[in-house]
């Protein structure tokens, strides 16, 4: 199979070219990335249908989400039609963590790789200036009178790096004497997780955006009253600092597909979609756009259904499931050590869990596709079995095999999401309008398959004090584990009349919504005994390994 390297790629000026886009709007990184400007979008009119990419429950088996994402597309240009692919931006943290690189596999995959995973356009980098400019504003204002009255045990604004480490998720700040401030507690998050991140990707332009940042609550005065970016007056500065970093970047697959690649927010920790102007400009420019939400359906799909479609005001017309025989077995209490043997008894167990993701996913109204995702490993008995319990669902299910063949691999899952894409009646479950307790109720219900909702009373507090100051009724964004269905990450399956506990709130009123806290999640995630950090290597002539 031929390496990433070895794929001849078109300069991103042509692949721009092919789209009708204007050199005017166009700024080059070398010559196989490109920054489309976001006042290009003042030009187009929607034209293209969306297609978002979810999955089933993840597994440490892999289900390869993005590699399906990018050969759909693919497939749906092999079939003639005009196709974009949107994905979200790698983060330094799993690139070095658990995961390795985020831009596909095989014969399926966004290009230039080592570019995409590592600083790319310095999109991630202006994200997290823009956000620590705003932490080291409110210390300094802090120390130089605190005009308003800010208590420094209600500091909510963190500090980001783009980066695991356990170490920052809980510190202590401004130590070494009195010309350093005031000591306090503090704490890092991810920058995927920041909500400087989650701006930049719902933001709809410049000024908007300008707008969240002011709008963002750093802090609570000592009478419970909130403090904004707007307070401090920089939200000027910020807004200079993200310039170049709101426009979409322009990238091409291993087939010279177009891709957008922009923003990152993760899914388990904050809303899981790419950005909105890069989604927007795809679907003004092609017949079909891919876009790919982050972990399982209960997450990313679901942020994507209930929040990010309607603030966008887009209406998806299909969603495709991916799921592998691997994982269903795994979740079927299988070995992960034993994947590779068959066990239609495990699968048969595990496939509960691809039931339930398809049940969610059509609570929304929109069409329904599975893609199984096809490893060497599986036996043709079992592909059997699974593509008969999804078509007895009555839903379209097609074998994906885009990793090992590209996009003749993905024909068949293209073809079965083209004739679904025109029955979709999307609607969202919830409505926006309902308060942030009866949000998580309707979530935890139909979407965790939970019997009740517990919250713990500094969740109580917390909430108490966002519906004292107006913000009660804001979109909800669940943060919780991306290993199960509900908050707790070792119930595997198919989980059902359990109870799902929150146990904290932290407002982002700049990106306009309130994070639900569940589980045992993490703001900032860690670094594991061996991470993929000591694969990757670069040889004496610059060529990196290990990143895929």
């Amino acid at each position: 199979m031929a390496s990433s390297n070895q794929v001849r790629l078109l300069p991103i000026e042509e692949v721009a070219k092919r789209l009708s886009i204007p050199r005017e709007y166009l700024k080059l990184y070398g010559d196989y990335t490109a920054k489309v400007s976001y006042k290009l979008l003042s030009e187009l009119k929607p034209k293209g249908k969306l297609i978002v990419v979810t999955a089933i429950t993840p597994t440490p088996a892999g289900e390869g989400k993005t590699t399906t994402s990018i050969g759909l597309s693919m497939a749906l240009n092999r079939l003639g039609y005009s196709s974009i692919v949107t994905l979200r931006e790698p983060s330094l943290g799993p690139v070095f963590g658990i995961k390795g690189g985020a831009t596909g596999g095989g014969k399926s995959q966004v290009l230039p790789m080592e570019d995409i995973n590592l600083h790319f356009t310095g999109d991630i980098h202006a994200v997290t200036s823009a956000h620590n400019l705003i932490s080291a504003m409110i210390d300094a204002h802090v120390r130089f009178g605190n005009e308003l009255d800010i208590d420094v045990t209600k500091i909510n604004w963190p500090r980001t790096m783009d980066m695991n480490d356990r170490a920052l998720r809980d510190i202590v700040v401004a130590l070494g004497g009195h010309a350093n401030g005031y000591p306090r507690q503090d704490r890092f998050v991810i920058t995927a997780a920041s909500e400087m991140m989650a701006i930049l990707c719902l933001a709809k332009d410049l000024h908007d955006l300008k707008k969240r940042v002011g709008d963002v609550v750093v802090a609570w005065t000592r009478t419970n009253k909130p403090v904004k970016v707007s307070d401090l007056q920089v939200q000027g500065s910020v807004a200079v600092l993200l310039r170049d970093a709101i426009n979409p970047n322009l990238v091409q697959t291993s087939e010279n597909t177009p891709a957008f690649v922009h923003g990152g927010p993760f899914a388990n920790i904050a809303h899981g979609t790419n950005s909105i102007i890069a989604t927007k400009m795809a679907l003004g420019l092609s017949d079909f756009v891919v876009t790919e939400t982050g972990f399982g359906s209960d997450l990313g799909a679901e942020k994507f259904l209930d929040f990010v479609a309607p603030t966008a005001g887009i209406r998806p017309s299909a969603v495709v499931i991916v799921a592998t025989v691997r994982a269903l077995k795994y979740h079927g209490g299988m070995n992960l050590k034993e994947l590779a043997k068959p066990n239609l008894e495990a699968l048969e167990k595990g496939v509960e869990n691809l039931r339930v993701h398809i049940e969610n996913m059509r609570k929304y109204q929109v069409p329904v596709v599975v893609a199984i995702n096809r490893f060497e490993t599986d036996a043709d008995e079992e592909l059997q079995f699974l593509r008969r319990y999804v078509e007895h669902m009555d839903v379209p299910v097609a074998v994906n095999e885009a990793f090992a063949k590209g996009s003749e691999g993905a024909i068949e899952l293209a073809e079965k999401v083209v004739r679904v894409a025109d029955d979709s009646r999307y609607e969202p479950l919830l409505k926006g309008s309902e308060p942030v307790r009866e949000k998580l109720q309707i979530l935890a219900r139909e979407i965790y398959r939970a019997k009740d909702v517990a919250f713990t009373k500094e969740a109580e507090t917390s909430l108490e004090r966002l519906e004292k100051n107006g913000y009660g009724n804001l979109p909800v964004i669940v943060a919780k584990t991306q290993y199960s269905i509900s908050d707790d990450p070792d119930k595997l399956g198919a989980p059902k009349d359990y109870t799902f506990t929150v146990r904290d709130f932290l407002l982002s009123a700049g990106a306009g919504f309130v994070v639900a806290v569940s589980g045992d999640i993490m703001l900032m995630p860690g670094l594991g005994k061996r991470p993929n950090a000591v694969n990757i290597d670069i040889d004496d002539d610059g060529n990196i390994v290990g990143l895929f």
